[in-house]
């Protein structure tokens, strides 16, 4: 049974060692003079070539396709491949029985998936440690590693995606019982969750740190209006690379408030109301110490709810094993569905 499936898994999977293997001599070659330039220069992001910026963005790319694909084109057909072509009655017919036939197959499957990903994931984020969240002195910047997009093509979390995919695609393929259509539902519901988990999960898998602090000219991020007389302030997080999932103004009770007359009154007009859109408005000078003055005078205050950067493994390992967990009852639901059915 086990060199059956060899026989049956052997290309894809020699072709995903070999794209794999590849990356990883190139981030291997680059990866230490960027190291280096990072223990040097604290302008790192001025010192990066094209390449290197292309090498940044390329990797997170890959480990965002990596898992929909292994879903969908390694999971999806492994069993409705075999219900299509009719082959699944030569070994059912045999000694092998349903669930060893299936425990063989995901478990070949599975193992493909771990070492694969695993190897592209740590690879790639030993590669762009020095790179995460690097600023230019003038101007740009790549994304911190605990933002949305990087957190989730950094560390652990990606095998998580790639086996939950797989076993995903599997389930779908054997209640669909042909390829193409859960190729397309594979797709679909991994995008659904990945869009949802950042959203509205990953924020509450390890309790966020909620910070009160006086606004001042130091702390300012930022004062906007959307041309229609509402002001929002904006501060900097607490330490670079935090992940800041509120950012409100309360008053002294600890409530989310607008702003007291006596501050609007003191910052610069908004737009006309020919401009539209968001607008971001810098106080007139000398105004802006007297404006937060009025503000911290009256008992105003800005409430910071965040991730800080310390939290990126506990994260890790809480979305990874949130993932690895869906991927057991994913696995037990298709077990359960090969026994029941009927040939």
């Amino acid at each position: 049974m086990i060199w059956l499936t060899w026989r049956q898994f052997r290309t894809q999977l020699l072709i995903a060692v070999g794209l794999a293997a590849a990356a990883c001599v190139v981030l291997a070659v680059t990866g230490p003079r960027l190291a280096d330039l990072a223990s040097r220069d604290v302008s790192i992001y001025d010192l990066l070539t094209s390449n290197d910026r292309l090498l940044f963005y390329g990797g997170v790319l890959l480990l965002a396709v990596a898992p929909p694909l292994i879903g969908v084109f390694w999971g999806a057909p492994l069993v409705a491949r075999e219900l299509e072509t009719g082959t699944f009655r030569l070994v059912w017919n045999q000694s092998v029985t349903r669930s060893r036939w299936l425990a063989v197959k995901l478990g070949l499957s599975v193992l493909a998936t771990v070492v694969v990903v695993g190897a592209l994931s740590l690879a790639i984020t030993w590669w762009a440690h020095p790179l995460d969240g690097v600023t230019g002195a003038q101007h740009g910047s790549l994304p911190l590693r605990l933002t949305p997009v990087s957190f989730a093509m950094r560390g652990l979390v990606p095998v998580g995606y790639a086996v939950f995919a797989l076993l995903l695609g599997t389930l779908l393929g054997l209640v669909l019982r042909r390829s193409l259509p859960a190729m397309a539902l594979t797709l679909a519901v991994y995008v659904c969750v990945q869009v949802a988990v950042p959203l509205w999960v990953r924020p509450h898998l390890v309790p966020a740190t909620t910070s009160y602090t006086v606004i001042s000219e130091s702390n300012l991020d930022g004062i906007l209006s959307d041309g229609s007389g509402t002001w929002r302030i904006s501060v900097q997080a607490k330490g670079p690379g935090d992940w800041v999932l509120s950012n409100q103004t309360v008053d002294a009770d600890g409530d989310v408030a607008a702003l007291p007359s006596a501050v609007t009154d003191c910052l610069p007009q908004p737009p006309s109301e020919h401009e539209s859109g968001t607008a971001r408005v810098e106080p007139a000078p000398g105004t802006l110490d007297t404006c937060l003055g009025k503000l911290a005078d009256a008992g105003y205050r800005q409430r910071l709810v965040y991730q800080p950067r310390t939290h990126f493994w506990p994260l890790q390992y809480a979305e990874t094993g949130l993932y690895l967990v869906a991927s057991a009852g994913l696995a037990a639901l298709t077990f359960w569905q090969i026994r029941r059915r009927r040939t």
